[in-house]
C-alpha cells in the first residue's frame, strides 16, 4: 500500500510518500494529519541549502519573535533507521529529534519533521564525510564499551589505580578496533553517491535521524521556502503556514 499525502502550504502544495518500512513513523504522521494536528502550524525553522522544519504545535498563531521548536505531543518515537536504503537525499522527509547528549537512542519527536534540501557534493567531499563517519563509529563503539565497564572504571578511579585504568583503556581500544573491523568501514552506496553528487542532500545526517518518506511532487515549493528570509533564530520573517495535510 502506498501512503501519499498533500501538504498544503501558503507557498504551494508538497506531495509526499510515506515509507511502509518505517511503520511507526508512517502511522503516527498519518494519525496526526487526520486529526488536523498540523493545521495552522508553521515551517518555523528554515535554513538555506539545508532543510525546512515544521510540526511544532506551539507555532500556531505564534507572535513574531517567539522562540519555537520545542513543542510536540508528550511522547517520542523509537528510531526506525532503514539505512542505507533510505537516506538524506534532496526531498527526504525525516523526523526531528533532540541531541545525542539527552537522547542517546535517537528517538524521534512525536510531531516535528523536516524536508531535506541540502547541496550537491564532489566525490572527494563524500570521501571526507566517510572518514568522519568512521571516526564517529569508533567513538560510539568505545563509548558503549566504556559504559559496560563503568563500575570497574569507577573502582579503579576510587583506588587511584592509574596503571589499571591505562591497561583497561588499552584493552577497550583494542576491542573497539576489532569490532570496527567486524562491522566494516562506513561507506556510501553507489545510489547514495549518485544522489549526493547530482541531486543533492545532507549526507552527514545519514543514520542519525529517521528518514520515513520523500517528496514526490513540489520540490519547487521546498526550494522556494528554503530561500525565504529568516531571523537570527532561522524563523521565516513572513510566516509560512501549513494549512492542512490530507491523505490522497
Amino acid at each position: 500500500m502506498t501512503t501519499r499525502l498533500s501538504i498544503k502550504t501558503t507557498e504551494g502544495d508538497i506531495i509526499i510518500r510515506l515509507y511502509d518500512e518505517t511503520p511507526g513513523h508512517r502511522d503516527n504522521f498519518l494519525r496526526l494529519a487526520k486529526e488536523g494536528y498540523f493545521n495552522g502550524t508553521l515551517f518555523h525553522r528554515v535554513i538555506e541549502d539545508f532543510m525546512i522544519q515544521g510540526g511544532d504545535p506551539d507555532s500556531k498563531n505564534a507572535p513574531k519573535g517567539k522562540m519555537l521548536g520545542t513543542g510536540g505531543p508528550d511522547y517520542t518515537l523509537p528510531a526506525e533507521f532503514v539505512y542505507p536504503r533510505y537516506f538524506h537525499k534532496r526531498g527526504a522527509l525525516s523526523a526531528a529529534r533532540t541531541g545525542d547528549d539527552v537522547n542517546p537512542d535517537r528517538e524521534s519527536s512525536g510531531s516535528q519533521f523536516y524536508i531535506v534540501w541540502g547541496k550537491t557534493y564532489k566525490p572527494a567531499e563524500l570521501k571526507q564525510i566517510e572518514r568522519q563517519m568512521e571516526l564517529q563509529q569508533e567513538q560510539e563503539i568505545f563509548n558503549q564499551l566504556a559504559k559496560q565497564h563503568h563500575e570497574q572504571i569507577m573502582d579503579l578511579r576510587r583506588n587511584r589505580n592509574r596503571a589499571g585504568l591505562q591497561e583497561l583503556q588499552d584493552n577497550l581500544i583494542e576491542e573497539t578496533k576489532k569490532l570496527c573491523r567486524q562491522n566494516g568501514k562506513p561507506a556510501f552506496t553507489s545510489e547514495q553517491t549518485e544522489a549526493y553528487t547530482t541531486l543533492g542532500g545532507t549526507p552527514f545526517l545519514d543514520n542519525q535521524y529517521t528518514v520515513f518518506g520523500e517528496v514526490e511532487e513540489g520540490l519547487d515549493v521546498v526550494e522556494r521556502i528554503q530561500h525565504c528570509p529568516t531571523d537570527r533564530n532561522d524563523r521565516p520573517i513572513e510566516d509560512i503556514k501549513i494549512e492542512n495535510i490530507t491523505l490522497l
